[in-house]
């Protein structure tokens, strides 16, 4: 897998407040391009083959306990193979000394070694967490973010079809606008996370009246950062021809971001449409299929029921 952005060293250090045991200034400036860390158990023990050489090293109490047991020539050569010029860093859990061979060849490696007063296993998880965010794969997309109910819904469709105008509807009804006309995207995980670029966060273009200040004009709970996209409302100019979901239990469709698959509906838009009305109910709609109700089956078995009243009617005259 290809990991898209790079975080430096010293990105984290800054970040996390290590304690730095060895490496000049000048070692802070290694690049770190894998989103995941490494307790080097096996590579301890000599193993080194199907190891991804580019990840954070992290050295806790077990890795602690067995290189006490290794012989010094054995440790120097394992700590020679593990503080390559691939190996971004090491950081030692629970303020733990560092091992004096490790320390030595990393001193004449000019290698990076720090301290973390964290138990390893929240360690891990607070750098994964890190550098997910900093390295994740990233789009940019046309449309509209806003919360609705509090769920993300990213409303696209063509120039012109009234998004921004919606968005203001929404917004005067008490919802949070994210970003307008360009929506910055990444995946985190399994989820799609939308921002606005710094340039446009907290504006709104609307055709006739120009850029409004959302801030200004409806006060900052108005305004989110950023927000998962849970779904995608695209709309599209009425044709009388064209076949609209009517009772809901037609084929589910998707929008795919990222290789994420996002939940979509098509709402046509026609004069005389309260779009904004439009949209919290799909979004209702959308929560109560979360929970486990489903309006169009619930639909199906009320005509199921009416059918075989309506024959049983039959059976008895």
């Amino acid at each position: 897998m290809e990991y898209i952005g790079k975080v430096i060293i010293k990105d984290i250090v800054d970040f996390f407040g290590f304690e730095q045991v060895t490496g000049n200034a000048e070692s802070l400036n290694r690049w770190v391009v894998v989103p995941d860390v490494n307790r080097p158990g096996l590579e301890l023990a000599g193993f080194f083959k199907h190891t991804e050489p580019r990840r954070i090293i992290i050295i806790g109490d077990k890795e602690q306990a067995f290189i006490a047991q290794l012989p010094e020539d054995v440790q120097r050569s394992r700590f020679e193979q593990i503080t390559d010029v691939f190996t971004p860093m090491i950081v030692l859990s629970r303020d733990r000394e560092c091992p004096p061979i490790l320390k030595q060849v990393a001193i004449n490696a000019n290698f990076p070694i720090f301290r973390s007063n964290s138990p390893t296993y929240r360690l891990m998880v607070e750098i994964i967490t890190f550098l997910d965010e900093r390295l994740a794969p990233s789009d940019s997309l046309h449309g509209v973010l806003l919360d609705v109910y509090g769920k993300g819904v990213l409303i696209t469709g063509e120039s012109g079809s009234g998004k921004s105008e919606i968005a203001l509807e929404l917004i005067k009804r008490g919802h949070v606008l994210i970003a307008d006309d360009r929506v910055d995207v990444a995946r985190i995980h399994n989820s799609i996370i939308g921002h606005s670029p710094e340039l446009l966060a907290g504006m709104l273009e609307i055709r006739g009246i120009g850029i409004i200040d959302v801030g200004k004009m409806f006060g900052a709970s108005a305004l989110m950062s950023k927000d998962n996209i849970d779904m995608v409302i695209h709309l599209e100019q009425f044709d009388p021809h064209a076949e609209y979901a009517r009772v809901g239990n037609e084929d589910d469709l998707f929008t795919t971001i990222l290789d994420v698959n996002i939940p979509t509906i098509v709402i046509p838009v026609k004069e005389g449409r309260s779009m904004g009305v439009l949209v919290e109910s799909a979004v209702i709609n959308f929560r109560l299929r979360e929970n486990g109700f489903n309006s169009a089956k619930e639909f199906e078995k009320r005509v199921y029921e009416q059918i075989a009243k309506q024959n049983s009617s039959r059976g008895e005259n």
